[in-house]
C-alpha cells in the first residue's frame, strides 16, 4: 500500500493561491485507508474551500488511468471549468490526473513509502521498490528498507543485544530478525551467503514495465 500524509492545510491553500474554481479528487484505496484522501477528507477540504470548491469525487484508484477516466468522466464538464484540481492521493495519482485533464494539479498529500498496515494510523515502510527483490534469501524480511545502513550482509558492529545502534539501540536489528526467521524456516545456511554489491543503476532513471 502507498502510505501518504496530509500536507498542512495552510500550505495547500497557499499553493492554490487565488484560484477560485477548485475541483477535488480523492482516492478510494490507499489514501482512504490512510485517512488522508477518502470521502471524509474530501468533504473536509470542500468545507474549507467553501464557494471555491466547484465539485468533488473519490476515484477508486486515481493512479490507474483507465479507472481515473471512468470515474472522472461524468464530472468532465465541471473539471474543464475548474482552474485547479486538488489531488488527495499519491504522487502517481496526482500526475495521472494532470496528464488526463491538462489542468494545474495541487497535491494535498505527501507520498511517504510503500508499507504495510498494522491498524489505522499505524503504518510501516516495508518496500523501497528497488527493482531487485531478495527476500527469498532473507526469510521474507527486506534488509534494504529495514536496515538503517541498507546492509546486504549483517549484522554490523553496531548491533548490541539484538538492537540496532541507529536510534540508540531501541529498534530490533533487522539482521537478527533475518537470522531468527531463517532458523525458523530451516534455511539458516542462507544466512551465510555473501551478497554482492547491488546494481543501483536500476534506480537511476524513472522506471517502466511493458509486458505486452
Amino acid at each position: 500500500m502507498i502510505i501518504t500524509k496530509s500536507k498542512p492545510k495552510e500550505l495547500v491553500l497557499r499553493s492554490l493561491g487565488g484560484r477560485k474554481r477548485v475541483f477535488i479528487v480523492g482516492c478510494g484505496t490507499c489514501a482512504t485507508l490512510c485517512q488522508t484522501g477518502g470521502e471524509e477528507q474530501v468533504e473536509e477540504m470542500a468545507s474549507i474551500l467553501r464557494e471555491r470548491s466547484v465539485g468533488k469525487v473519490v476515484v477508486e484508484t486515481p493512479c490507474d488511468i483507465r479507472v481515473l477516466k471512468r470515474d472522472l468522466s461524468p464530472h468532465l464538464g465541471i473539471v474543464e471549468d475548474a482552474d485547479a484540481i486538488l489531488a488527495l492521493c499519491c504522487g502517481a495519482g496526482a500526475q495521472a490526473i494532470s496528464e488526463f485533464t491538462g489542468k494545474m494539479v495541487v497535491p494535498g498529500l505527501d507520498t511517504l513509502f510503500v508499507g504495510e498496515t498494522e491498524r489505522i494510523g499505524r503504518f510501516y515502510e516495508r518496500c523501497r521498490a528497488c527493482g531487485d527483490c531478495i527476500i527469498d534469501e532473507t526469510g521474507g524480511v527486506c534488509p534494504i528498507v529495514r536496515c538503517a545502513k541498507g546492509l546486504l550482509n549483517g549484522p554490523c558492529g553496531g548491533m548490541a543485544n539484538g538492537k540496532c545502534e541507529a536510534g540508540g539501540h531501541t529498534r530490533d536489528c533487522v539482521w537478527v530478525l533475518i537470522y531468527r526467521r531463517l532458523k525458523e524456516q530451516g534455511m539458516l545456511e542462507r544466512f551465510k551467503e555473501i551478497r554482492t554489491v547491488r546494481d543501483r543503476s536500476k534506480r537511476a532513471e524513472s522506471q517502466e514495465l511493458k509486458t505486452r
